[in-house]
């Protein structure tokens, strides 16, 4: 443990720390006895025990105020985070929904060049036959005439 020789209020005083806590507790001394002055300037002398109780009071009061502060951001942050995790969550469903909707087309895309395929040969066929028809027609008429 290390000792820290600290004034307050005029008075020496002792205080025990960690190791290597020494600086720290001497922040906080310096914190503490610009608080119990600077009431002691507002109020006047009430007295040092009223003095060190008010302090303690401001001190506290400032404690609690930062630690609803603190709450409230983390329930900000807590509020934020669950929004995010939602959006997260429709942000994937839409990709999964666009990748649906772009597989679906894919299979459309194939069903229907598929489907024209059939129909290019069927036409072509057909053709075919038609011209085919119409050949074997003027060929007959061709003969008909001939005769």
């Amino acid at each position: 443990m290390a000792n820290v020789s600290i004034k307050f209020n005029g008075k020496e005083f002792l205080l025990s720390c960690e190791d290597g806590q020494e600086e720290h507790l001497e922040e906080l001394l310096i914190q503490i006895n610009q608080k119990f002055n600077s009431l002691k300037n507002d109020l006047g002398n009430l007295g040092e025990n009223k003095l060190l109780l008010i302090t303690a009071v401001k001190v506290m009061d400032e404690y609690f105020e930062t630690k609803k502060k603190v709450d409230q951001k983390k329930e900000e942050l807590k509020n934020l985070s669950n929004k995010f995790k939602e959006l997260r969550s429709l942000i994937y469903e839409y990709r999964d929904k666009k990748e649906s909707e772009i597989n679906e087309l894919n299979e459309n895309h194939n069903k229907l060049k598929d489907e024209i395929e059939v129909n290019q040969r069927n036409y072509e066929k057909l053709i075919g036959e038609a011209a085919d028809e119409i050949s074997n027609f003027v060929k007959k008429a061709n003969l008909e005439n001939l005769s």
